[in-house]
């Protein structure tokens, strides 16, 4: 459940405003992301969300305003640098090892290991119950952790890194176009999986063409248009038809504060 507007914003963007040569991506866009939130970015092709995610995410950094996290001005000079402060970027093919198995995936980077002098030795069996429990928890299924990830579906693929995220201590997510190659099926299990990382009082922002599918699983909506905030609304004040014609340009609507 999202926390009251009056709390410090996991997320928050400023004023932050890019170009790229003459082409003016972003102008002085604002959003607030608060504990537990499903903001749906919403937007037609061009309209800045991408650019916003790069800026947030740390392969850009802005040419004016700030974005804060915790209440804290960051400046992210690398994807690592943001992701080691708790932003996750989850892409629709996202990148995996796919010749390792799923609890080495759930591990790389971080595996469990003990020394003897010379040796190093993988701590498989720990790696391997850690990874079932956490996908469990989070109600993902998977036909075993010991499968190579090149064996799953896109939408199991997407969950385990997910999941990842939600073992190692991320602090917001962002999920760019996470129904774009899937099923009903995956398209329904991956609804589930926002809702129950979201109850956890982690927030997601969720970058999707497919409104219709996102609706039920997001409690604010915020709407790019040309690289300006045309909409920025919680969900239960505005209706799927006004969305579509804030992101085409026959209305405008801003909630201040939110």
């Amino acid at each position: 459940m999202a926390s009251s507007a009056t709390d410090v914003p996991v997320l928050e963007v400023r004023n932050v405003s890019m170009s790229f040569g003459k082409v003016r991506a972003l102008q002085g866009v604002s959003m607030r992301v608060y504990r537990g939130d499903v903001v749906g970015l919403l937007g037609d092709n061009g309209a800045g969300k991408s650019t916003l995610i790069n800026l947030i995410s740390g392969n850009f950094r802005p040419d004016e305003g700030d974005i804060l996290l915790d209440g804290k001005p960051r400046r992210f000079s690398s994807p690592a640098e943001a992701q080691a402060a708790g932003i996750h970027t989850v892409y629709q093919n996202a990148a995996v090892a796919e010749n390792a198995s799923v609890s080495a995936n759930f591990f790389i980077g971080r595996e469990l290991s003990r020394g003897i002098p010379g040796l190093r030795i993988l701590q498989n069996r720990a790696m391997e119950e850690t990874t079932r429990k956490v996908m469990a928890e989070i109600g993902v299924q998977i036909p075993s952790v010991r499968a190579k990830m090149g064996y799953l579906s896109g939408g199991q693929r997407q969950s385990v890194i997910v999941g990842r995220f939600v073992h190692w201590g991320g602090r917001i997510a962002l999920l760019d176009e996470p129904f774009a190659a899937l099923g009903l099926t995956e398209s329904q299990n991956a609804l589930d999986l926002i809702s129950q990382v979201s109850a956890r009082g982690i927030p997601i922002v969720l970058i999707t063409h497919n409104i219709g599918q996102a609706w039920d699983v997001i409690n604010k909506v915020v709407v790019l248009r040309h690289g300006e905030v045309v909409g920025d609304s919680p969900r239960k004040d505005v209706t799927p038809s006004e969305v579509v014609s804030m992101i085409t340009g026959a209305s405008r609507v801003e909630t201040p504060g939110t």
